[in-house]
């Protein structure tokens, strides 16, 4: 599956971060391709700009940093 076949969430603002799921590997994530699904995270003002890939696990990690505010020195 291509990225562009993703369906992306936003918070319904212009300017942010959205989110999809791809259920199947890509060669845009060569490095990831054995897993069956990756968490995609793309720029909306530059949707066919660089993407980051998460696995599941990754994902998770990154939410509950998040959640936990390890990266509220970054903002």
């Amino acid at each position: 599956m291509d990225p562009s076949d993703v369906h992306w969430h936003s918070n319904g603002g212009a300017n942010c971060v959205e989110v999809g799921v791809l259920h199947s590997p890509t060669d845009a994530a060569a490095h990831k391709a054995d897993q069956e699904r990756l968490i995609v995270f793309r720029d909306s003002k530059n949707p066919e700009g660089p993407k980051l890939y998460f696995t599941p696990a990754e994902w998770e990690a990154f939410r509950l940093g998040m959640k936990d505010g390890e990266f509220d020195d970054m903002i």
